[in-house]
């Protein structure tokens, strides 16, 4: 693992100063300079993951780094949640709980750490305490990237001394099974930051994706938005049913969508590519656009009858037994897409 000096978006090979910054990061900071990690598979093969944060995400994310090999320090400031991350870890596998250690403090969970991944609760208030907290704890270069849902990093590191090794790295629940995983710097994000988490991803088999800047929703949300906007839609005029809906998606688009995405798979609906298709259906998807461009918002009477109709399929204490249905296929799923990837290419 190589230090680097930065200013945010720039950075040199300096060793006479890197090794003066590790030493005394005041004098760097009055530099301009911060200090990034670059990626080191050999060295990176083993690191000292710090969890901050322990709820279903971060339990998640700690078998994620478990599996991959490195050692994890595990805290919550409910230690009952960090328990519950290593439990999690064991049940998995018991072996892997061997690499899981539960901090005695934040300062003990930060301490030489090379990378933080944080799943605090998603509030505000609680992100901001944090990061400062973290500020004044974390080595010259320790990289930290927030599984954030909905804030970007902008919103909670601005002005932190270690600001330009903060990111967003937003998985899709649960990382365990899913391995796609957003990642979304800050205006002041060095480069090497945003390298070294797309190589530490890539390394514990997730599949990040990079954003070139800071969006509301990042790329999920976003598209799940558009789809569940027009799903509500359907049901609240009558034109079909919940599981009309679920089942267009399930036994249909979502059949091609789980290996190729919506570009690749209309690139492949014309004879001669996407530029075709586009010339013969472009103005029929404008015209469904327009049709689509009245947001609305779900209602309490929309929401009750939508609810309804999956209590009738679902009850609510079944709800836990088809989490794991759920999880089980998915992960049933991530497998055979696997083997059908090595057999037939991606």
């Amino acid at each position: 693992m190589t230090i680097r000096l930065s200013t945010c978006h720039t950075s040199t090979d300096d060793n006479a100063a890197a090794t003066k910054f590790a030493t005394d990061p005041i004098w760097g900071a009055h530099q301009g300079l911060v200090a990034v990690i670059t990626w080191d598979g050999e060295r990176a093969k083993r690191m000292k993951i710090a969890i901050v944060g322990c709820g279903v995400v971060g339990s998640s994310w700690s078998l994620v780094f478990a599996r991959a090999g490195h050692d994890l320090v595990i805290y919550d400031r409910t230690p009952a949640a960090a328990e519950a991350a290593v439990a999690f870890v064991a049940n998995a596998d018991p072996a892997l709980s061997k690499r899981c250690r539960i901090a005695s403090s934040l300062a003990d969970a930060l301490e030489a750490a090379d990378y933080v991944q944080e799943s605090a609760p998603e509030r505000l208030p609680i992100k901001l305490a944090l990061y400062q907290e973290m500020d004044a704890l974390l080595s010259p270069t320790t990289i930290v990237a927030s599984s954030t849902s909905g804030f970007p990093a902008s919103a909670f590191t601005e002005g932190l001394k270690n600001s330009a090794r903060c990111l967003v790295a937003h998985p899709i629940n649960p990382p365990h099974l899913i391995p796609l995983v957003e990642l979304i710097p800050a205006p002041w994000t060095a480069t090497e930051t945003l390298d070294f988490t797309r190589d530490l991803m890539r390394s514990l088999g997730q599949s990040p994706i990079t954003l070139t800047r800071e969006i509301n929703g990042f790329v999920v949300n976003r598209l799940q938005s558009a789809l569940l906007g027009e799903a509500f839609r359907l049901v609240e005029d009558g034109i079909c049913t919940p599981a009309d809906v679920d089942a267009a998606v399930a036994d249909g688009l979502g059949l091609r969508w789980c290996f190729m995405g919506p570009f690749a798979t209309i690139d492949l609906n014309a004879a001669n590519g996407v530029a075709e298709y586009c010339a013969n259906l472009g103005p029929m998807y404008y015209g469904l656009a327009k049709e689509q461009a009245d947001p609305r918002e779900w209602t309490p009477d929309l929401v009750s009858a939508i609810e309804a109709k999956m209590r009738a399929k679902v009850p609510s204490e079944d709800l836990p037994a088809r989490r794991k249905w759920r999880d089980g296929f998915l992960a049933a799923i991530v497998a055979a897409k696997r083997d059908i990837t090595g057999k037939f290419g991606a």
